[in-house]
């Protein structure tokens, strides 16, 4: 009797996800609890193991296509592996990144958006490095592969024989003005829902401010390498951003807080989401009771989320359930922005890039290296004198970082 091959729950309020990549391939034997299909949700990307050992007989569901939770995507014959055949221990050690790796066929285990990309610009896949679980072959892959052939510099033409008309450069093809129709990733459509979700069902307001970064600078400079010696991780700005913003928390209850119904429901924790940018996109891991959280730890936390960002590896725990959120857009260049709440949360804290300005500082100007913040929030619930003395309560904290350490 075969075995139906079924979409797991990938969370709670997702109902459907798209079918990745088959890591096994029709008639392919495959072992109890190994790894079939990779399916992609809003939130992370799922390998969805064999329940029983057995061959792939039956692909329901290609690569591409929407699948709901609980959907029979493929079906498996019940069976001992065939006689004669080894069982594939090639990856037993292998590291997460690498060059791109093979499979028995002698090519790298290539993604379909990355497969696609390899068609559209003539590449081998085994010139592209591989950075994905396993040593698969990423979409992000390719297109950071494309990006440095882009910006690689360019052999020198060979000069004209003296005499010789100079050679005239071909003349560009005429635009062809196609367009491409590429359906919207999990991540992305539900980006756009939530988005939209935000602006309707939550009375959004913005406030700013400024923060002289001077002291916080200094600190990071006076304990750079006993900091990495004691650690083994940088001191960067965030921590101080995120100790800061437990703080104001603390003092402000209301921005920490969540509207359910008509009550108000107040977290005496704070699990911290912080917006990092991963292979799908921007995530927002959690930093969970961040309150006890030394700056190290906070560094170290974040450092984690980020790579394994990168490598699709967050776990679902991992991005969801925060009190409030941490997005930092100057490390893209941002100077100022209004960022959007994560619903249900009640606040997002919004961090820019560091410029240095003239200030006014008893009586003199001064130059000095000044960072704008912003922090929206929902107006049903945080008033607006909450918000304003909230933000000047996190600009204390990093304008005189040993506030916070002294607790005053």
């Amino acid at each position: 009797m075969s075995i139906d091959l079924k979409v797991p729950p990938v969370g709670e309020s997702v109902t459907e996800v798209i079918i990745g990549e088959w890591l096994v391939q029709p008639g392919d034997y495959v072992e109890e609890d190994a790894p079939v299909v990779v399916v992609e949700s809003d939130k992370v990307n799922l390998e969805v193991p064999a329940p029983k050992s057995g061959v792939l007989a039956e692909v329901l569901k290609s690569a591409g296509e929407t699948a709901t939770i609980g959907e029979v995507v493929g079906r498996l014959e019940p069976g001992e592996r065939p006689a004669g055949e080894k069982a594939d221990d090639s990856t037993a050690d292998e590291p997460a990144e690498t060059d791109a790796q093979t499979q028995s066929g002698g090519e790298p285990r290539v993604t379909p958006a990355a497969r696609r990309l390899l068609s559209e610009n003539g590449l081998d896949a085994s010139n592209v490095k591989a950075t994905g679980p396993g040593g698969r072959l990423l979409k992000e892959d390719v297109l950071r592969h494309l990006e440095n052939k882009a910006s690689a510099p360019k052999a020198a033409a060979p000069k004209a024989a003296a005499g010789a008309p100079a050679e005239l450069p071909a003349p560009r093809p005429a635009g062809d003005r196609t367009t491409e129709r590429v359906r919207m990733s999990p991540l992305r459509r539900t980006v756009a829902r939530r988005l939209v979700e935000a602006q309707q069902n939550a009375a959004l307001l913005t406030t700013f401010n400024e923060i002289d970064m001077s002291a916080v600078m200094d600190l990071r400079k006076v304990h750079r390498e006993s900091f990495i010696e004691r650690y083994d991780i940088k001191l960067g700005f965030m921590s101080f951003f995120v100790k800061a913003v437990v703080e104001a928390l603390k003092q402000f209850p209301a921005v920490n807080a969540r509207i359910d119904g008509d009550e108000i429901v107040y977290h005496h924790y704070f699990d911290i989401g912080v917006a990092v940018g991963g292979g799908r996109g921007l995530v927002v891991p959690v930093i969970r009771n961040a309150e006890r959280l030394s700056f190290a730890e906070v560094e170290q936390t974040i450092s984690d989320f980020g790579r394994r960002a990168r490598d699709n590896k967050l776990k679902l725990d991992e991005l969801t359930g925060g009190t409030f959120s941490i997005t930092n857009g100057g490390v893209y260049g941002s100077l100022l922005s209004t960022p959007i709440v994560n619903p249900p949360q009640s606040g997002i804290l919004g961090m820019h890039g560091i410029q240095e300005r003239p200030i006014a500082v008893d009586g003199q100007v001064v130059i000095r290296p000044m960072m704008y913040v912003a922090l929206t929030y929902d107006h049903r619930i945080v008033d607006g004198r909450e918000a304003v003395t909230f933000l000047k309560r996190i600009k204390e904290c990093v304008e005189s970082p040993v506030r916070m350490l002294l607790e005053v």
